[in-house]
């Protein structure tokens, strides 16, 4: 087929194969580039979207990238406070927080996967429930922690966010 058949034309088999190869066998479906930051229009107010932080300001709005800085530090490991660096560059912060908060999901679902197996000769019955539990309501917190530092990650690269009504 692809191959030298006489009397048939060569064909390319670039787009396919190209992703294939591109991931060690694997297709991964090339995705769409990330959208450009919106346009607010003129005089339009600050908005926070939905799962923005309490207690930090709207993109736009005055000083709301230092309350953004300090809540990222806040989210972050103590021992972030100690890079001058992460505190000139609050869009790195915002990355490291990314990938903070992404390792401490990481450490839930492996917590929530072990649990039983590991707690079994630890504790009873109980201890394991309640150690379930606790790993379930952090999983559900980091998920909220999760959406907010990408959203201020998003708004730190310069993403502005519009009030839609409906």
């Amino acid at each position: 087929m692809f191959a030298d058949e006489p009397g048939k034309p060569r064909r390319s088999r670039s787009t396919r194969i190209e992703q294939v190869c591109e991931h060690d066998g694997v297709f991964v479906p090339r995705r769409a580039p990330d959208p450009l930051p919106q346009a607010v229009p003129a005089g339009a107010p600050p908005v926070a979207p939905p799962g923005w932080p309490d207690g930090v300001r709207a993109p736009g709005a005055p000083e709301w990238e230092r309350g953004a800085l300090n809540w990222l530090l806040d989210t972050c490991p103590p021992e972030y406070r100690a890079y001058a660096g992460l505190r000139r560059h609050p869009v790195v912060l915002a990355r490291f927080a990314v990938l903070h908060v992404e390792a401490s999901q990481a450490a839930v679902n492996r917590g929530l996967s072990e649990a039983r197996g590991v707690l079994r000769g630890v504790t009873g019955e109980a201890g394991i429930a309640a150690a379930m539990e606790i790993w379930q309501c952090e999983a559900a917190r980091l998920i909220g922690v999760r959406r907010a530092v990408g959203l201020v990650e998003e708004a730190l690269r310069g993403r502005r966010y519009v009030a839609h009504l409906g």
